[in-house]
């Protein structure tokens, strides 16, 4: 079982006093959950949802996005003109990151996030006007890095599609042999074995050194036993392609290359990476729209 301090979760609309759970329909705007920690009592920590018009034909589903270390969900929204089509599909909520970074190893934050993200869905999903399945959690570097996290302890079955953009696994969430929990003590001792039937999608840029595409120490990012460690990111995706049901060897040879982009898919695309030939931490700019849809077009498996 995993083990978790005691949180105190509250959850509120900031409109006029109004609580969340007393609207039919959810509403575009700032919301809060209230956490308890080792750093802080009952604070408010925000997200911001952007409801699109479809949505009141039709309930959609959430697309939950994580910034990185140092960024925050204001700015983050700007990812949704980057993707209109997916915006008019989604209902597109961007969460804050405590003192703008999200728990992983050893990083300024130590609140809970997973409990975090759980709640803004669990809590979201009770609205008419939002799919309670098929929600998506994407985030870039070290929202990315809770991502994974995520994947491998929730056992909510809210999501279907995870997307993690320059960070593939650390070493300290797979040590080779299996999946790790977090831990309240952020030690990741406890073996874990992620929700299956999930669909999973990674962006790396093969000139990396904050997040280094072949493994091994991270130029920049800490962690408590000196610079954070990676895995390669191929292996990475082979290991989440080998735990979602693929039973064949890694691939050493992409699906499709081209000089920008080599595509490493599993399971029929449910399970794909994609190196960027010419980037670095900045691989994201390479995700375009047109990869985003065909990825969520996916069924989860």
């Amino acid at each position: 079982m995993l083990k978790h301090p005691r949180l105190l979760f509250v959850i509120g609309l900031l409109i006029a006093g109004q609580s969340i759970g007393s609207a039919a329909e959810l509403e575009s705007g700032r919301y809060t959950v209230a956490q308890s920690w080792s750093q802080e009592q009952d604070f408010e920590r925000s997200y911001f949802v952007e409801v699109p018009v479809a949505a009141a034909e039709r309930p959609l589903p959430l697309f939950i996005f994580l910034h990185g270390n140092g960024g925050n969900a204001e700015k983050a929204q700007g990812m949704a003109r980057r993707y209109p089509q997916v915006a008019r599909e989604h209902i597109m909520v961007f969460a804050q990151g405590y003192q703008k970074s999200w728990n992983i190893v050893s990083e300024r934050s130590q609140a809970p996030d997973r409990e975090f993200i759980e709640v803004i869905v669990t809590e979201l999903a009770e609205f008419s006007n939002v799919q309670a399945s098929g929600a998506v959690l994407m985030g870039s570097s070290n929202g990315a890095a809770l991502v994974n996290q995520v994947a491998i302890e929730t056992r909510l079955d809210h999501f279907s599609y995870y997307i993690t953009v320059v960070s593939q696994l650390n070493a300290w969430q797979h040590d080779s042999t299996a999946f790790k929990a977090k831990g309240s003590d952020n030690n990741y001792t406890e073996a874990i074995a992620p929700l299956k039937g999930k669909c999973l999608m990674n962006v790396s840029g093969a000139n990396d050194l904050l997040v280094p595409y072949h493994g091994g120490l991270s130029k920049g990012i800490r962690a408590k036993d000196g610079k954070l460690a990676f895995l390669d990111a191929e292996r990475s995706i082979y290991l989440w392609a080998q735990h979602y049901g693929y039973e064949g060897e890694p691939l050493s040879q992409p699906r499709e290359s081209s000089e920008e982009m080599d595509a490493f898919s599993y399971l029929d695309g449910a399970i794909i990476h994609y190196k960027m030939n010419t980037r670095a931490h900045n691989a994201g700019g390479g995700l375009t729209e047109a990869m985003l849809l065909e990825f969520l077009n996916q069924s989860n498996r």
